[in-house]
């Protein structure tokens, strides 16, 4: 037999058979669909996940109060270490390490803002004038905080767009007078519009100077410090830097926890990279499922074909031409239904970035062309034993049982 006849034999043989073909194929197309969603699913997260630490800004050293062991309960250190609080004077001392640019402490609080008779809850951050351009943001209206005393802010506010929209609407924001809390504050500029972001809205954002939302909350401390390194291969020297100065100041102990985001983003994007292998794993076992049934329909092939098999037998083919001729059938099965399921997995990763504009869900290649190798060689692996069945077959026997 010619390629093209044993080509021709593997299509007789497939369409001869509709329902036997139809279900195959939706098996292997199931398969290879359910591999294309779950990890675009998985690497979507990832790559959400990864792009939201990014905008934070770059190059960043985060200090937080209190430090992260990883030597497990100690109950001596709860009588023992008292950890200080992060002061502003601490974020101020930062600014001579040789490694960091810049420096922004940070306050957090909830408070209401009013103005015109409209009220809302919103969050307000206090810090510096070089928080927006660490955090990479821009502004759309006015100027940001200015660079004065850290320790004697002046009454004047950033907002977010969402908190301009709602108070101001079509008015002119800047130079507005607004109430937050019990404090009135002279709004100076409006942040361009950025959406949400690990967690938080900052278009319903107000951003005051660091001393003024401490004063409004009633407190002297710090919720974090925000370092800025000088360059990406200056964020270690930059990070242990910032551990000695602050262990200086606090006498002797290492009371804070100073992280990197490239520390952050390696953890995620090795936790999810995993969880992307481990969610492809589980839709690779439908591939084998989807295998054993092209086996089965294979096997049941054999047995209605006997006779044609003798008769190929007795016009002197080979063993090896009617192992080959199965083995397209198997292959032709495997093949439209890998391409089947790519198309219908590709839908739906559209229809996952359709319902979630901002979940970025494309499955990745390796995880494509996987699919489609493993649905073939799934394939062809369970269409050994039918194929070897029928060139085991004695034409006399196969054309006396036909």
């Amino acid at each position: 037999m010619r390629l093209a006849d044993t080509l021709r034999f593997a299509r007789d043989a497939a369409l001869g058979y509709p329902l036997r073909t139809a279900l195959s194929v939706l098996a292997m197309s199931i398969g290879v669909a359910a591999v294309v969603v779950l990890t675009a699913l998985g690497d979507g997260a990832r790559r959400y996940v990864v792009g939201q630490f990014s905008s934070i800004g770059t190059n960043l050293v985060i200090v937080l109060p209190g430090r992260t062991g990883t030597g497990g309960f100690n109950p001596a250190n709860v009588v023992t270490t008292t950890p200080r609080d992060l002061t502003i004077a601490d974020a101020a001392a930062l600014r001579r390490a040789s490694a960091i640019r810049r420096v922004a402490p940070l306050a957090v609080g909830t408070s209401e803002i009013s103005y015109g008779g409209r009220l809302r809850e919103i969050m307000v951050a206090g810090s510096t004038a070089e928080f927006l351009p660490m955090r990479n943001f821009e502004l759309i209206q006015g100027r940001g905080l200015p660079d004065g005393d850290w320790n004697s802010g002046g009454a004047v506010a950033v907002i977010g767009a969402v908190v301009r929209d709602e108070l101001f609407g079509t008015e002119p924001a800047v130079g507005k007078l607004i109430r937050v809390g019990d404090r009135r504050l002279r709004v100076i500029g409006v942040l361009k519009p950025i959406g949400q972001g690990l967690g938080m809205n900052t278009d319903e954002l107000v951003i005051v100077p660091v001393a003024l939302a401490q004063a409004m909350f009633n407190t002297n401390t710090l919720f974090r410090i925000l370092i800025e390194a000088r360059s990406r291969e200056a964020i270690p020297l930059a990070r242990e830097q910032a551990t000695e100065i602050i262990r200086q100041r606090h006498h002797g102990e290492e009371d804070v926890t100073v992280i990197t985001q490239d520390a952050i983003l390696a953890t995620f994007d090795k936790l999810l990279g995993t969880l992307t292998l481990g969610v492809a794993g589980i839709a690779a076992i439908s591939l084998a499922v989807a295998g054993i049934l092209v086996m089965n329909v294979m096997l049941v092939a054999v047995t209605q074909r006997t006779g044609e098999i003798g008769l190929l037998k007795a016009l002197g083919a080979p063993a090896r031409t009617i192992r080959l001729a199965f083995l397209t059938e198997a292959a032709m099965l495997s093949s439209f239904g890998a391409v089947v399921g790519y198309l219908l997995g590709q839908l739906g990763a559209l229809g996952l970035r359709l319902a979630f504009p901002i979940f970025p869900a494309y499955p990745p290649d390796w995880a494509v062309i996987a699919g489609l190798t493993t649905a073939l060689a799934t394939g062809l692996l369970f269409g050994v034993m039918p194929a070897r069945r029928a060139a085991r077959l004695d034409p006399v026997q196969a054309l006396m049982k036909h």
